[in-house]
């Protein structure tokens, strides 16, 4: 059900969000030049690595200029992709990641392999189940990148902070996962992206 569910709501999602898609097209291709699109491997169900994709935030091979994550202020982010991340709309295009099967609408983030290979025993049961568009983990860390431009050491506070704080929102959702709840946290990640306080 949830894999139905999953495939109508990305569909129309596409079909309705057309417009949206061309114009964020446009612009990138304007103010960035191609690509439009920017792919990056992460890691899906079972520990299985698959393309994540996103409309370009950022500048041209900026994954050779820096971390796997970004932190508030970080240079690579063109003007035009700081907006694209503040509405979420540079993750639209992981609605086709959805209908390909990688994803699902509600489920723990996609890690990069690097940082998967320092999870536990325990902290890769998140892998038993298909990474999703939003989480729990997502909401509470909203401004994620603000959060870490506060260290010196951005890195080391991602990998010895935030991602175990995640990493036990994610658990805590696996265990309670259904349908009403993954409708409250889609709910919840939109209230969040169009109602910032």
């Amino acid at each position: 059900m949830k894999r139905i569910f999953d495939f109508i709501v990305s569909l129309m999602g596409l079909l309705i969000l057309s417009p949206l898609f061309l114009a964020a097209s446009l612009l990138i291709l304007a103010a960035m030049g191609w690509p439009i699109f920017y792919r990056q491997v992460r890691v899906g169900k079972d520990g299985k690595p698959f393309n994540i994709y996103k409309f370009r935030s950022m500048v041209k091979n900026a994954e050779r200029q820096g971390p796997a994550f970004t932190a508030g202020g970080d240079p690579r982010i063109t003007p035009l992709g700081r907006l694209l991340r503040k509405y979420k709309i540079d993750e639209l295009p992981q609605l086709i990641n959805v209908i390909l099967g990688d994803m699902s609408l509600v489920g723990p983030r996609p890690e990069v392999p690097e940082y998967v290979e320092r999870y536990t025993e325990e902290q890769r049961r998140v892998l038993s189940v298909r990474p999703g568009l939003t989480d729990t983990a997502s909401i509470v860390y909203r401004d994620e990148e603000a959060v870490l431009s506060r260290y010196d050491d951005a890195q080391k506070a991602y990998v010895d902070k935030v991602m175990p704080a995640k990493l036990r929102l994610n658990l805590a959702y696996i265990e309670r996962a259904g349908f009403f709840s993954d409708l409250s946290l889609i709910f919840k990640t939109l209230e969040k992206i169009f109602w910032r306080r």
